[in-house]
């Protein structure tokens, strides 16, 4: 007896869970297909023994549907000012991408003071004056006509939103007005209104496409929650999907803290998750519920921390995602990003659609080269290069040094920066393209300053940091500039790169020796720059009359190409005229200048073809001390996003052939 008792206790407990269960499901604001899921899923609890494993599979399941954050969003702060306020205060530079940022904002803005416009068709003028009434008054931009005639010749005029128009007209009825609709402008919703409600007349138009039927006399809050829902919905043709941004640049230019300065100027919520190194698509797309262990995929996992649904949401490293025999993420990562397929994204775990049309998606990289083609389509890339010597002081001082005296403790006795240490700590200490070995610097005399003071007990002490006290605490200097005071040698050439720190300067040499025609290719080097330096061979070879070279002078000699730093892997197509240069300076003992720098793929007949990375190769010379830099002619363009500050301090010359420069490159 006391057995039954217990047993029944039991059974209460269990069901007043899924009593619960339901309940929630029908106060949560999930769309109505997803209710009708869950729903489905609650009953099917009711009726597994709670001591089974699917029992507790589909408790953890239920717990997690209720937990996402199905139609909770956060308002946006649209205030422009405001914005570029935050973005200037954090950021220094990086003009073009604020000004990108501002434009999404002002679309917004835009579009926040676009009205949905709705067009009421009925014969009966009181119907129409009692609809425009209440519609106008929530806010909708309401337009009314009389007859299915001027109703059809407005549809060709103008694109509404939705329309709301009586079934029983003369001439043109309901019905014709909905087909037009239909063909017309699927995007726009219609409403049936009618006296004469029958179940023939509404299975009719739900059926050539109308989003409700109502009947006569109306009812003001059934119109009213119809019209919402109906345009909520609808995709309105004045609709545009968030942009997917993707920052790429090198390392330590602040491409994650400008997604998270986008957060705060919207004041939305920001999560941030790294996809590098991941292999498993059910990461992205999560795992069937088929055990116990299963769960969402990272998307639906950083939702339902953030707990709302339209947040920024930065996708960190897309570049460097592996790929295996479990799958391709970056593959899952297409109906992600792509917002014409998103708004029904399908979780393995969930398995009903969740609607990610409302987060901004920003996506990182080093490079883009690495991301696959079909993901590259979908992304709006921004490229971030690296910063100018003037820009990496004045960050300093405004940002990095400020940091690192309050990170140490120093805010009571803050040593002064003079301006040369700074540089000399840029120039001799850090090889890079944006900030992250500078902050570390500037962080670790700090340190050492704490350090020093607490020693010596002075806590009134003050220093100032200054050329020599940098070498004191950081040591010998580790990188030095003397591109162009270096010795000039014959088959001795100068190149430009772009790496994923940066631009950087590359130095091919060429020497000749006796043996059998042979082309000696070390340093390191890919398919690519071995091609370029095979290339360059044969046409220093076929145009020696250009150069003043005898015909015989190959014959019983061997060429050896070598690009020093060996163990460092060099691949890439801007090799080919440096490899040239080098070869030409080398046969007719014409040094090159090492003030002089080049960049460009050569064809065999001579002609030097685009590269990339202009910019990023122009501030590397300026920093190595080049005085002139050679590009193809086709990048001529690509000179116009150097700032004129840069451009003032390195001639830049372009040239279509090889002959047009070669006695600007040599001696």
């Amino acid at each position: 007896m006391k057995h039954f008792f217990t047993r029944k206790t039991d059974e209460n407990e269990e069901t007043g869970e899924i009593e619960e269960l339901r309940n929630a499901v029908l106060e949560s604001e999930m769309p109505e297909q997803v209710a009708t899921i869950a729903l489905k899923e609650v009953d099917r609890l009711f009726k597994t023994s709670p001591s089974s494993a699917e029992y507790t599979i589909g408790i953890n399941y239920m717990d997690y549907m209720l937990s996402l954050p199905w139609n909770k969003v956060t308002d946006d702060d649209l205030d422009i000012s405001r914005a570029e306020t935050i973005l200037n205060r954090e950021h220094f530079g990086l003009d073009r991408i604020k000004e990108r940022i501002l434009e999404h904002l002002a679309v917004r803005v835009m579009k926040m003071s676009d009205r949905k416009r709705i067009l009421v068709v009925d014969d009966e003028e009181m119907t129409c004056r009692n609809l425009e009434h209440v519609l106008e008054k929530e806010g909708y931009k309401v337009e009314s006509v009389s007859n299915g005639s001027d109703a059809l010749g407005r549809l060709d005029e103008i694109p509404y939103d939705l329309v709301i128009t009586d079934l029983k007209m003369e001439k043109v009825d309901g019905m014709a007005i909905l087909e037009r609709v239909r063909k017309k402008c699927i995007s726009t919703q219609v409403i049936v209104i009618t006296g004469y409600a029958t179940v023939k007349n509404a299975t009719d138009a739900m059926s050539k496409g109308s989003y409700h039927f109502l009947a006569k006399p109306l009812k003001l809050d059934e119109v009213r929650n119809t019209v919402k829902k109906a345009l909520r919905t609808g995709v309105s043709t004045h609709d545009t999907k968030s942009p997917v941004l993707c920052f790429a640049g090198p390392p330590g230019t602040g491409k994650t803290s400008l997604g998270m300065s986008i957060a705060r100027s919207l004041k939305r919520k920001f999560i941030r998750i790294s996809l590098a190194g991941i292999k498993d698509e059910t990461e992205i797309r999560g795992h069937r519920r088929s055990y116990v262990g299963a769960m969402a995929g990272r998307i639906i996992q950083g939702l339902r921390r953030a707990e709302s649904s339209n947040p920024v949401f930065m996708l960190d490293e897309l570049d460097k995602i592996g790929r295996e025999f479990k799958g391709d993420p970056a593959a899952a990562l297409l109906e992600v990003l792509d917002p014409q397929q998103n708004s029904g994204f399908m979780d393995h775990y969930l398995d009903v659609p969740y609607d990610l049309s409302n987060v901004m998606f920003i996506a990182t990289a080093n490079v883009t080269s690495d991301i696959p083609a079909p993901l590259l389509d979908r992304l709006e890339v921004i490229h971030l290069s690296g910063y100018t010597m003037e820009e990496k002081i004045r960050i300093a001082f405004d940002y990095l040094i400020p940091r690192a005296i309050q990170d140490t403790g120093l805010s009571e006795v803050p040593p002064r920066f003079e301006t040369e240490s700074v540089q000399k700590m840029i120039k001799g200490y850090t090889r890079e393209a944006g900030l992250r070995n500078l902050e570390r610097n500037i962080s670790s005399i700090c340190r050492k300053i704490a350090l020093k003071i607490v020693k010596s007990e002075k806590e009134n002490a003050s220093l100032t940091v200054t050329p020599e006290t940098v070498e004191q605490f950081l040591g010998p200097e580790k990188y030095f500039f003397e591109v162009a005071q270096a010795k000039e040698r014959s088959g001795f050439a100068t190149g430009l790169a772009l790496t994923g720190a940066g631009g950087e300067i590359m130095f091919v040499e060429a020497t000749r020796m006796a043996g059998h025609n042979k082309l000696i290719l070390t340093g390191s080097l890919g398919d690519v720059m071995k091609e370029s330096a095979q290339a360059a061979m044969s046409y220093l070879r076929s145009h020696t009359e250009n150069f003043g070279l005898p015909e015989m002078i190959f014959d019983g000699q061997d060429v050896h190409i070598h690009v020093p730093a060996g163990a460092i892997p060099k691949d890439g197509p801007s090799a080919g005229l440096t490899v040239a240069a080098a070869l030409i300076s080398l046969y007719t003992r014409r040094p090159c200048r090492r003030d002089v720098a080049m960049s460009g793929e050569l064809t065999l007949s001579g002609r030097i073809l685009p590269v990339g990375g202009i910019k990023e190769k122009i501030l590397a010379a300026v920093e190595a001390g080049i005085k002139t830099v050679i590009f193809p002619g086709k990048n001529q363009g690509d000179l116009k996003a150097v700032s004129q500050e840069i451009m003032e301090k390195i001639e830049v010359r372009t040239a279509d052939e090889i002959t047009e420069i070669i006695d600007v490159i040599l001696k």
